[in-house]
């Protein structure tokens, strides 16, 4: 099963992009190849543009203590088991500990680092990071992998507190949400959402054997789902079948 996730709101949306680019970077990081540490140090510098255009630091703190109040309701639920709650509860303090240590924004610490910002003002230029351009960058790929392994693991560790709570937000919020099998008659789905509750996340899992790509538009009233073919010329093309997947809204 393919699985396709839609944020409806802009935190959700950046969260969903930064814990893309750690992945990406817990990926590339353990390889060998030169090429491959470059691109986990491109991505660190993604990390830093995307989590430059929100209040990042805030915004997360803000989710992890609302969690944590929402969780801390259920104390004393003789249907919650309380060792898991405290264990959950007390990951969440972790993150937010460790995130508050933290001064100014996501990364402040690598731009204090000259040789990295000549690095990164380069690295969205094509072909911006030869060995002319960058003389001291070209001689860091040119140590052994362990040591460069070791440097992109001490930069990165700035970023960790960051890719921790994240991750632990996207999971409480992912399992907050009940799976449900629908049909898109013709090729298309609209749902209403129902009344009295906020919707931030929608989980669509669908075959691949059916050879159909969602395309997904929401908001808080409802959802859209329209399936499309990829045909000759690489072209995507509505379909008119009906078909079926599963559909999960996270609140």
């Amino acid at each position: 099963m393919i699985l396709y996730e839609y944020p409806f709101n802009e935190r959700i949306r950046t969260y969903l992009r930064l814990e893309h680019l750690f992945r990406r970077l817990g990926e590339l990081v353990p390889r060998e190849h030169p090429i491959d540490h470059h691109y986990a140090l491109a991505t660190i510098f993604e990390v830093m543009d995307v989590a430059a255009r929100a209040d990042l630091k805030s915004d997360v703190m803000k989710d992890l203590d609302k969690q944590k109040a929402v969780l801390g309701s259920y104390r004393g639920n003789p249907a919650i088991s309380q060792s898991a709650l405290d264990e959950v509860i007390g990951k969440l303090d972790a993150c937010f500990s460790d995130l508050n240590s933290l001064s100014g924004k996501a990364g402040q610490a690598l731009t204090e680092n000259d040789w990295l910002m000549s690095i990164r003002s380069r690295v969205g230029i094509p072909g911006g990071t030869c060995e002319f351009d960058l003389p001291a960058y070209y001689a860091w790929q040119h140590l052994d992998a362990d040591t460069r392994r070791a440097d992109l693991e001490r930069w990165a560790g700035a970023l960790a507190p960051f890719a921790q709570g994240i991750h632990l937000l996207l999971k409480l919020l992912r399992d907050s949400g009940t799976p449900q099998k629908v049909m898109a008659s013709g090729g298309q789905l609209q749902q209403n959402l129902p009344q009295g509750r906020t919707f931030q996340l929608l989980r669509l899992r669908i075959d691949p054997a059916l050879g159909l790509v969602p395309e997904i538009s929401g908001n808080r009233l409802m959802v859209s789902v329209r399936l499309m073919r990829q045909e000759a010329g690489d072209r995507l093309q509505a379909s008119g079948d009906d078909a079926g997947f599963e559909l999960t809204l996270c609140s």
